[in-house]
Formats: structure tokens, C-alpha cells, sequence
């Protein structure tokens, strides 16, 4: 794939305002966040605005804390303060200058959420990305995730409620994968839990996400059980990343990478059993980053899905707006927004949507 072109400014197209806000959404069931989970999402808005058009995007590193107070760990490396930090001091030179000042500043920011938000705000401002109600949420088949929400067993009847959720006329958006969370509870139950899913809908595929639960000898012993030309593939199975090709070597079954990418010195190889990037944009940076980072894979053959960190219904579209630019052939990791109390300027579903208002102010400037 090609990496997106930006659209052509007007000169005098330039930066007139700029408002940074807070925001802490409840939420319910918590979500879990490999093996943590939160009841509260904490992150920033930022509007822009020229003189002729204004744009929202949303600025949320996952990190903090989880309920039990224990900081999160394998995600964002950098702070929400450290974020707001950075944008306080860098965003007021901002005024004035053309929309290319945006792309160098969101190309050189070190804090990959910041740089992700500000770089999605020029695509918008410039009409990479549109802003149009009509286009902003392209249509995909969905992956459902379907979890234990607090170490409860999942029964049948609550797969098949879920799964009728997402049921479609077009047979273009029929489900046909889901994801399961493994690696936090007993290996029999989780096995079961896979065996049930397929005795609910055997045609579909599975991707299995284990957030690194195991070593090379676990990991055998769990995917050695599994039907496995149900599996689609296994997110980073093994504690050590290096064991990955063992693994395969070993069964087979094929594996993705999400936690590897989040290690700011990670650069993209291909390794036996390698077929997918799970991508959380959020995690990786700038909009050429990512660009970068999906072509090279793209070109070596290997997939790459998109997926929620954990954003609101505003990063969510804008998520489905990059997989519709970057990965159109694949379905996006979005299935996390039922558990929001409320939505971000981007309504979604019956829940109460957050307007600019009601947040708190961190900065303003024209």
C-alpha cells in the first residue's frame, strides 16, 4: 500500500484556536487491560481551529492506574500529566502558523498518543480523513471480544446474545471472527470457553490474544488442545517473543504481535509464523508512523488490524477512518465501547454524548 498522500492548503489556511480538554468516562464491566482491568478511562480532546475549518481528536495514553491502584504496565510508556505537560507548553506557538507546523510537531513529539492525536487533527483539518457524519464510521465485519467480565463463566446463551448483537441482512457484514482473552484464567475453562464459542457458530475463526501469559512450555501444552484450523492466531503467546517461532514450529498455529510493538526501539522483521500486527494507534505514534510501519509489513506479507486502546467513541471512529485508509481489507479491533457510560462528541449507540462543555478547560488559546 501507498502511504496517504496529504491533501493540498490554502497558505492562508492557518491555525486560528486551539482548546485542550479533559475527560473521565466511567466504565461498566471493566475492561480489561491484559491482565489488570479498569472502571474509569482518563484522556484529553483537542480542538483546532482555521479559519475555515475545526477539528476534534482524542489524546489518550493508556496507562495510570487499574482498580486495585497498581500501575498499568506494557502500553503507553508515557503519563496523562506528562502528555498534558507537553501539549501546554508546545500548542500556543502553534497559533498563527500553517497546518504544516501540526504535521512537524506531531512527527517530532516524543509521547506517541500526543503525536497520534495532533497528526489526526492536520489529516481532518486538511481532509485526509473526513469529518462528514455520513463517512465517518466505514462499515466492517465485526470481531466481537468476548471476555470473562469479572472471572465468570460465559455460557452458551451469553455467546449466542452476544453474537446476535452483531448480526447483519448483508452478508458483506456478517461476523465472521471474534477474540478471546486467554491466559487469565485456568487453561481447562478457557479451552472450554473455545469449544463453546464454536458450538455456538462452528464457522467462525478465532483469534486469541494471551498478552505474553505463558512460557514456550505453557503455551504448547495450551495450543496443543485447541481445534486449531478454528484459530485464526495467537497474539504474543509466549513470555519471552523470541519463543513465538518455536511455538509455531512446533504446532503450527500462527501468531500475532501487539505488546512487541510497543517498544519504543522495535523495528518491524518477519520471523517463521509471523502473520499479523495488531496495531493500537494510540500506542505507535504519528499517522506516518503508522503509515510507515503498516507498508513495510504489507509488503513482506504480513497483516495488520488496527486495534482500540481502550479509546471513546471519538478515537474509535477515527480508527475506523485509518482501516479504511491503511487496512481495508481488514476488520478493525473496536468491540469496547458498550462498556462506556458516555460517548465523545461522536455519539454511538443511546449513550449520553460528552460535548466540549461540559469538560475541563486545560488550556485555550487564539
Amino acid at each position: 500500500m501507498n502511504k496517504p498522500q496529504q491533501a493540498q492548503v490554502a497558505d492562508t489556511d492557518t491555525i486560528t484556536a486551539i482548546a485542550l480538554y479533559q475527560y473521565a468516562i466511567d466504565l461498566m464491566p471493566l475492561l480489561p487491560v491484559a491482565g489488570q482491568r479498569i472502571n474509569t478511562r482518563h484522556g484529553l480532546l483537542l480542538s483546532i481551529n482555521t479559519a475555515t475549518s475545526q477539528a476534534y481528536t482524542e489524546i489518550a495514553p493508556l496507562s495510570g492506574n487499574d482498580i486495585n491502584g497498581v500501575p498499568l504496565t506494557g502500553f503507553s510508556h508515557e503519563s496523562l500529566t506528562q502528555t498534558i505537560d507537553y501539549l501546554r507548553h508546545h500548542l500556543p506557538a502553534l497559533i498563527g502558523q500553517s497546518l504544516d507546523a501540526l504535521t512537524l510537531l506531531a512527527d517530532t513529539c516524543p509521547l506517541p498518543a500526543a503525536a497520534l492525536g495532533l497528526s489526526l487533527n492536520q489529516a481532518k483539518l486538511t481532509g485526509l480523513l473526513t469529518t462528514r457524519p455520513s463517512l465517518i464510521a466505514p462499515s466492517f465485519r465485526p470481531v466481537p471480544l468476548i471476555y470473562s467480565p469479572a472471572g465468570q463463566s460465559v455460557s452458551a446463551a451469553d455467546i449466542h446474545h452476544q453474537l446476535a448483537q452483531y448480526a447483519s441482512n448483508d452478508p458483506a457484514l456478517c461476523c465472521q471472527a471474534v477474540k478471546i482473552k486467554v491466559g487469565k484464567l485456568p487453561p481447562e475453562d478457557e479451552i472450554a470457553l473455545i469449544y463453546r464459542v464454536l458450538s455456538v457458530n462452528p464457522t467462525l475463526k478465532i483469534r486469541l490474544d494471551a498478552n505474553r501469559a505463558w512460557t514456550l512450555t505453557q503455551a504448547i501444552d495450551f495450543c496443543a488442545a485447541l481445534p486449531l484450523d478454528a484459530i485464526d492466531y495467537i497474539e504474543e503467546p509466549c513470555q519471552n517473543p523470541q519463543d513465538n517461532p518455536t511455538l509455531y514450529q512446533s504446532l503450527g498455529i500462527h501468531y500475532a504481535l501487539d505488546e512487541s510493538l510497543n517498544d519504543p526501539n522495535y523495528h518491524f522483521s518477519v520471523t517463521p509464523g509471523l502473520t499479523a500486527l495488531v496495531i493500537k494507534p494510540m500506542l505507535c505514534g504519528s499517522l506516518n508512523r503508522l503509515a510507515n510501519l503498516v507498508q513495510q509489513a504489507h509488503e513482506q506479507g504480513v497483516r495488520c488490524i488496527l486495534s482500540s486502546a481502550l479509546e471513546t467513541s471519538l478515537g474509535i471512529s477515527d480508527i475506523r477512518m485509518l482501516a479504511a485508509l491503511l487496512t481495508p481489507d481488514e476488520a478493525p479491533g473496536l468491540d469496547t465501547l458498550n462498556a462506556f457510560s458516555h460517548s465523545l462528541i461522536q455519539p454511538f449507540g443511546h449513550k449520553p454524548c460528552l460535548s466540549p462543555d461540559v469538560l475541563e478547560l486545560l488550556l485555550q488559546c487564539h
